[in-house]
């Protein structure tokens, strides 16, 4: 049973899991890593996540703040260049107050964040 939502969500999570040199790469994940890079140089705006429907978007940028932390910690404990990571980054800054960002990067520093990362 294969429990990707569609072919390029499974794509690219294989291009994480591999953490290969770019240089071994065949030209679809090639073309697919340059994709990622291109889309977070060219970030504007936060798009539409269809998990968080809603106007209230307070939801998305929790979501996106732990994802980013998360995905830093797992490719850092793989070795691998977490630029990837910098999406969530830059989602959950277009999204969120940045005193609330703030509060959470002091809570994370003493060790009491509330959130799983």
């Amino acid at each position: 049973m294969n429990c990707c939502k569609s072919r390029t969500t499974c794509n690219k999570r294989k291009l994480f899991e591999k953490n290969v040199h770019p240089s071994r790469l065949n030209s679809k994940e090639k073309s697919m890593s340059e994709a990622i890079k291109s889309k977070i140089e060219n970030y504007k705006t936060a798009p539409f996540d269809s998990r968080f429907p809603n106007q209230n978007q307070t939801r998305g940028c929790w979501q996106n703040y732990l994802d980013f932390h998360r995905c830093e910690k797992a490719m850092n404990a793989k070795g691998s260049d977490p630029y990837v990571c910098q999406w969530y980054k830059k989602v959950y800054s277009s999204l969120c107050p940045s005193f609330w960002v703030d509060n959470w990067d002091e809570l994370r520093e003493n060790g009491c964040f509330p959130g799983k990362i």
